[in-house]
């Protein structure tokens, strides 16, 4: 062995890494972004939770709860109820995670010492129970330190916090992100690659047919995955699914239909398929990140929350849940059903253009 030689095989593996852009901002770019994720986007300490109030006595002594309950910044008034059940649905609905019910003699059950005040919780996200418990701790008018069970939380949908019927629904949309936008990122680039680019340029198909045919053969792939998971789940861990199985599949459907038109653009744009695995990994980051899989949505900063609004798994995550824990339907969880379709429509109408670029 000589080390010239070695030296020689070395500065030229420098020089091809250093023409490679797209390696170089790997190199920058994935640190970087985790730095920035860990250090000012992840925030375990939840805050500002969406919240409605159901305060049915109306005394001094419950609005002051009130307002002393949205003053520790835990939470935050974004709806109004009556009545329990209309804090029920806007819980199923998804418009809230914590509901406080005051009852209608809510003075005489202070008095007594008896339990005067219940947080109801969004249980399907672990991460809301722990802070919704805080407010168990505050203390009624008239006392110094809270009084015994007087403010009781009652989680719903996962009241023992076991975690794998919190994580399996969110894994559902981890693992069609990941395969789902890897296969299509490389479809591209692997018909250039093998010479098949050039032939489907001389027949009549259009960019359009060429992008769509390409994608509806991992529509079935991804339903596939999405049923091993939820089969494993109920098998192994007894995950329940309180919606209907068809909210459940078009949800999956939603997210597939996304994942592979934004791995489609990926493909346009990269030059090889190690390129584009490296852009689609580039995107798997952010995604699992900021999308409430891992880490509670609601703790961080607004202009996190407003980037990952644009991530298709952070909508799915939201209607996955919202089905199989909360029994809610698509037509409740509208919002985030349309911003899956309406990410679909974008990408694969700029995939199709750069598409058409290229053929040009």
């Amino acid at each position: 062995m000589k080390l010239q030689q070695i030296f020689a095989v070395m500065w030229k593996e420098l020089r091809q890494m250093a023409r490679d852009r797209m390696t170089v901002a790997m190199m920058i770019g994935i640190p970087s972004m985790q730095l920035l994720l860990f250090g000012y986007a992840i925030n375990p300490d939840v805050r500002h939770l969406p919240a409605a109030v159901a305060d049915m006595a109306n005394t001094a002594g419950s609005r002051a709860l009130v307002q002393d309950m949205f003053a520790t910044d835990i939470v935050r008034s974004v709806a109004g109820a009556r009545t329990p059940q209309e804090l029920q649905a806007l819980l199923q609905a998804g418009q809230i995670r914590i509901g406080i019910l005051i009852p209608a003699d809510y003075e005489r059950r202070r008095l007594d010492g008896r339990e005067a005040v219940q947080v109801i919780v969004d249980g399907s996200d672990t991460s809301v129970q722990a802070s919704a418990r805080q407010l168990a701790q505050m203390p009624l008018e008239g006392q110094r330190v809270a009084g015994p069970a007087q403010i009781s939380v009652l989680p719903l949908y996962n009241p023992r916090r076991i975690a794998a019927i919190n994580v399996v629904p969110g894994l559902i949309g981890v693992i069609l992100t990941m395969t789902m936008v890897m296969f299509t990122a490389m479809a591209i680039v692997r018909e250039r690659e093998r010479g098949n680019l050039e032939l489907l340029i001389t027949t009549p198909v259009t960019s359009a047919e060429l992008m769509i045919g390409k994608v509806l053969p991992y529509i079935a792939a991804g339903l596939v995955q999405a049923t091993l998971v939820l089969v494993l789940g109920a098998w192994l861990f007894q995950v329940p699914v309180h919606g209907t199985l068809w909210d459940v599949y078009a949800a999956s459907v939603l997210l597939i239909v996304a994942n592979l038109s934004l791995g489609l653009l990926v493909s346009t744009m990269a030059k090889t398929q190690f390129q584009s695995m490296q852009m689609a990994f580039f995107l798997f980051l952010p995604s699992i990140m900021l999308s409430g899989f891992m880490f509670p949505f609601d703790g961080m900063p607004k202009v996190v929350q407003w980037l990952a609004e644009v991530l298709p798994l952070t909508h799915f995550i939201r209607l996955i849940r919202g089905v199989m824990l909360r029994g809610a339907g698509l037509l409740e969880l509208w919002p985030d059903a349309l911003a899956l379709a309406g990410f679909s429509v974008a990408m694969m109408t700029l995939a199709i253009l750069r598409f058409h670029k290229r053929l040009d």
